[in-house]
């Protein structure tokens, strides 16, 4: 019984923390802030949280909450809002001399902020002897006339205890650099009065509902590119942004991200870009979706070949001028006019470097969703991309909209040609090498039906030796890193089944990486079943050639199929 309430108990305080932390995250003041910090609540963090009180911060924007300590939800939204102004009004920008009179000054100008915001808790024993909401000047004041015990008792980790810890070693952020708690805090304050005069001229209901005026900067960034911008006005149409801070939390999306199976743009609401800014975030993430970078990454490495082409647009949207570039995105004149793959086979030459660099979702993540969280649509998705880019194309050179890149048309223009799957290929290099061979009647052989009328005479049908010997050619079959296994498996399967369809006796297979590997001449059957594939190193091709071409049993006329992971060509 002892345990059960034990755990009863544990489970109460767990639920009225969430619900005060949702209350925090609720407010747009305190919105941004709490997206930057983080929030430890947990055993591990146990010695690094106040014994006897709710929270603690530290000059790295880690708040340490008591894991066990059970609370109202809305002391829990106090003690963190606590902790968060205690960052956003820029109480760790220096270390004074006397830290707890410092804090305890602190302590006091953030009650006195919370109640004058009337949020959840309000504090009403404050100290009247100094009226001001300055913590310096409370600092001052304490120094002159000491601590007095009306002071204390305002901070989060309990009587007489520092709820501010300085820290000698500053964090590593993923994003290479640490926030700017008091710029956060500020655009935390605009995004209040923004949304109080929204309500107030009936834009925005009370309860967040909207009125159909698209009243945030994301909104009215994808507006513009609709309204003013029609190369990609056609896809932000069909797009749906989703401003959710706990779904971007959820999905580690620090500034935005796409999903091109789902149609969604997932935008950050605190990360505080500007409009221009979240124009230039916006049409990167439909680029990534119109030139299908989701699907074109193969074999390639999924997180670089997303840096590749995070590099790729940047660089376009900057010669394109629109909005502005944010600080944190990707850019780098050394890729300037490169293509997506001429980019990923630059960076995989230093892996290591290219690797600790930040999307727009973070370090190690791609904005470039995958497939795998959504359900797949009914439509074409290719189909629908190359379509609406191709007419945004053109509607954006009729009406003279302003400068595209070369790249960027050539790509676009690529996409509205789309290549032979290799397969469709193959086959038509068959029937253009070896036409169906004709067999001719003769009575030298017997056929097999004459066993059932030995007295009737039957002539057989047989193809012509001297033709079946000079049917024959070779394959050049590219076995590096760059073909998976499956590709492999497929192409062998095709080149072995349209071999013994077009009766080649024969095939010289010749693998290709750093070296050339010659098998000999192999009989169809045997390459569907029992070829080892050699190689799986980088790629060289030219040597597997010249062995063919310089083989005295090979025909000088027999043609030469290659087989790479882009194609099949003679």
């Amino acid at each position: 019984m002892g345990k059960k309430k034990q755990s009863s108990q544990k489970n109460i305080a767990t639920e009225n923390f969430k619900v005060g932390y949702a209350l925090v995250g609720s407010h747009p003041i305190f919105l941004e802030l709490l997206y930057q910090a983080r929030i430890c609540r947990s055993e591990h963090y146990k010695s690094l949280s106040p014994q006897k009180g709710l929270a603690c911060v530290n000059s790295d924007g880690e708040i340490y909450c008591h894991p066990k300590m059970r609370a109202e939800a809305k002391e829990w939204a106090r003690a963190i809002a606590h902790c968060l102004l205690h960052l956003g009004m820029g109480h760790f920008t220096e270390k004074k001399q006397e830290p707890i009179l410092w804090n305890v000054a602190c302590d006091i100008a953030v009650e006195r902020f919370l109640n004058d915001l009337k949020f959840v808790g309000s504090n009403n024993q404050l100290p009247t002897e100094v009226s001001t909401n300055d913590e310096n000047k409370l600092y001052n004041y304490l120094i002159r006339e000491g601590l007095k015990p009306n002071f204390t008792g305002f901070g989060t980790a309990g009587e007489n205890v520092c709820d501010m810890i300085f820290t000698e070693k500053k964090k590593c952020y993923s994003w290479n650099q640490p926030p700017d708690w008091e710029m956060r805090f500020a655009h935390g304050l605009k995004s209040a009065v923004r949304d109080a005069v929204s309500i107030a001229a009936g834009v925005t209901a009370g309860n967040g509902s909207k009125s159909g005026i698209a009243n945030t900067a994301a909104l009215r960034a994808k507006e513009w590119f609709i309204s003013s911008y029609p190369l990609l006005g056609a896809l932000a149409a069909t797009f749906k942004i989703i401003e959710e801070p706990a779904t971007c939390q959820r999905m580690d999306i620090r500034i935005a991200a796409v999903s091109a199976y789902m149609r969604e743009i997932y935008i950050n609401p605190a990360t505080a870009l500007t409009e221009l800014e979240l124009r230039f975030v916006m049409a990167h993430e439909i680029l990534h979706a119109a030139l299908r970078h989701d699907a074109r990454h193969e074999w390639r490495d999924a997180y670089l070949w997303n840096v590749a082409c995070d590099f790729v647009i940047n660089m376009w949207l900057v010669e394109m001028d629109v909005g502005e570039r944010p600080s944190e995105t990707l850019y780098d004149e050394q890729f300037k006019g490169m293509s997506a793959e001429d980019v990923y086979d630059r960076i995989v030459t230093d892996m290591r470097y290219y690797r600790k660099l930040a999307t727009l979702c973070g370090v190690g993540l791609g904005d470039i969703l995958s497939k795998s969280h959504a359900e797949k649509p009914d439509t074409d998705l290719d189909d629908f991309y190359r379509r609406a880019i191709s007419q945004g194309l053109e509607y954006h050179q009729e009406q003279g909209r302003g400068y595209l890149p070369a790249g960027l048309i050539e790509e676009i223009r690529a996409l509205a040609h789309p290549p032979i799957p290799w397969d469709v290929e193959l086959a038509k290099w068959f029937d253009d090498f070896f036409e169906p061979l004709e067999k001719t009647r003769t009575y030298a052989r017997v056929s097999r039906r004459q066993s059932a009328t030995p007295d009737i005479p039957r002539p057989n049908r047989i193809i012509n030796q001297e033709a079946l010997d000079k049917r024959t050619f070779g394959v050049v079959l590219d076995t590096s890193g760059s073909m998976d296994r499956a590709l492999l498996a497929t192409a062998l399967g095709a080149i072995a089944s349209y071999s013994i369809a077009r009766d080649v006796p024969a095939v010289r297979v010749v693998f290709c990486d750093a070296d050339a590997c010659d098998q000999g001449y192999i009989q169809p059957e045997d390459i569907a079943g029992t070829v080892k594939i050699k190689g799986r190193g980088g790629t060289t091709l030219q040597p597997g050639i010249d062995i063919l071409h310089k083989a005295e049993d090979f025909p000088k006329e027999a043609p030469v199929l290659i087989i790479t992971d882009a194609g099949c060509e003679s």
